[in-house]
């Protein structure tokens, strides 16, 4: 943990604001946790989660408008959630079924939704943030009072894209806030061995780019100082890298055993900052929330994701012909002979 990054004042953002993110946070642990235990289950193949990393990702994510768009890493979908996709197209993309957002072509948790202005997951990377950077130029151009917000972890800093993202960003004064959660760990790699830069946000300087950094387990100073960033984009005074210092506590993804390369201590240090907890006894300690209403929120988001894993779990896979769609505004002939020559092809057995 650092000691450096400053904290803000919970009384600084209103008591309902607090209350929908601790809500937000709490529903995107809960079910963080039972698409995990389903992947060790064998029923669906991959999740990537956020635990210890709530309030980085929904608290930045309620300091944006509706109308902004966000470039995703593939640990926001909390955010995604929060902005209103149904948990059933969420679970429905984990399982890749007939009714999955993306048709089954991406793996688990590589989700989208564009009528809420939720950018595909890429998975390479760092490729998000030139993504982001195009359509904050686009924004500027036609004067619309929108930003791109780009999540991205420490270890894409060290990214080719990074570096022409920032470049970019700076030279155009662009509306696009980076946001970065630095979590300590690119997959199995510290902070540290990756890059020799006291902070990381100290790297905007050389790039003409704004800085902030924050707490990244206070949802308070993280939805503060992202607010701050976004009226700044609006204002047309440019981007923002922002460091939002946090932990992964869980593993990089399900296809990751960290117990391999840090110990179980370092861990348990993040675990007694845990932002859900802190933000649940400032809201306490505020008056507008208890036990009680903890238990029966944690009850409802059970029995909301059960339903929703119960569901799509026994939907059908996306169709063949399904591949070919999307690729042609009018489908030319060649594909159609392929895609039909495809559907009479052999099949493999139902279960292998």
């Amino acid at each position: 943990m650092t000691d450096e990054a400053p904290v803000r004042s919970p009384e600084s953002v209103p008591l309902p604001t607090l209350l929908g993110i601790h809500r937000d946070m709490v529903r995107g642990r809960i079910v963080d946790l039972a698409l995990e235990k389903i992947q060790r289950q064998g029923r669906v193949g991959f999740h990537i989660g956020a635990l210890g990393e709530e309030a980085a990702i929904v608290a930045s994510a309620a300091a944006l408008s509706p109308d902004d768009y966000i470039f995703p890493c593939y640990r926001e979908v909390a955010a995604l959630l929060a902005r209103g996709l149904p948990l059933a197209s969420y679970v429905d993309n984990m399982f890749g079924n007939v009714d999955d957002p993306v048709k089954g072509r991406q793996m688990p948790d590589h989700v989208t939704a564009r009528h809420l202005r939720y950018g595909s997951v890429s998975s390479p990377i760092g490729t998000q943030l030139c993504h982001a950077v195009g359509l904050a130029y686009g924004i500027k151009r036609e004067g619309r009072a929108e930003v791109a917000a780009v999540y991205f972890g420490d270890g894409a800093t060290s990214s080719n894209d990074f570096h022409a993202a920032m470049t970019l960003a700076g030279v155009w004064k662009v509306p696009v806030l980076f946001l970065l959660r630095n979590n300590r760990w690119a997959i199995s790699l510290p902070v540290e061995r990756q890059c020799a830069a006291a902070r990381l946000v100290d790297k905007a300087e050389g790039y003409g780019v704004a800085a902030a950094r924050c707490d990244g387990n206070d949802a308070s100073a993280v939805y503060t100082t992202v607010a701050e960033a976004r009226a700044r984009a609006v204002a047309g005074e440019g981007p923002t890298l922002i460091e939002l210092e946090t932990y992964r506590r869980g593993s990089h993804s399900t296809s990751d055993d960290p117990r391999a390369y840090r110990e179980d201590a370092e861990v348990a240090e993040w675990d007694r900052v845990d932002p859900i907890r802190r933000l649940y006894e400032r809201l306490v300690a505020a008056g507008v929330w208890d036990e009680a209403r903890e238990r029966a929120l944690g009850a409802e988001v059970q029995a909301e994701i059960k339903a929703a894993i119960a569901a799509s779990e026994q939907k059908p896979p996306p169709s063949l012909a399904s591949m070919f769609e999307d690729v042609f505004a009018e489908e030319p002939w060649h594909l159609r002979e392929q895609r039909e020559e495809c559907e009479r092809g052999p099949r493999p057995r139902p279960k292998h």
